[in-house]
């Protein structure tokens, strides 16, 4: 698993780039801020029910969290399930709003 910065995904968006985000996050955080990031709640990355994530595999796939550390798991786990190109962003949704 490779981290990303903050500032980097910011860049590539703004670029008009389309990017494979991935909101591990709980209903009730995604709802109070959103980056527009696929809904994966950790428990679900956990219980292997990605199915929706399976054409992904292949792609860049960036997944994020409030603070980087489920992420940073979520990722861990994605791996392990064959995804090939996996990343982290470093201090999730706490380091977007600074």
């Amino acid at each position: 698993m490779q981290n990303i910065s903050v500032e980097e995904v910011k860049e590539r968006l703004a670029n008009g780039e389309k990017l494979h985000l991935i909101d591990v996050r709980e209903s009730h955080e995604r709802d109070a801020f959103n980056i527009g990031g696929m809904h994966c709640p950790i428990g679900t990355i956990k219980a292997m029910q990605i199915d929706e994530l399976e054409d992904w595999k292949d792609k860049e796939v960036i997944c994020y969290c409030h603070g980087g550390i489920r992420s940073a798991s979520a990722a861990l786990i994605l791996e392990t399930l064959g995804f090939t190109n996996v990343k982290n962003l470093t201090g999730g949704m706490l380091a977007w709003g600074k």
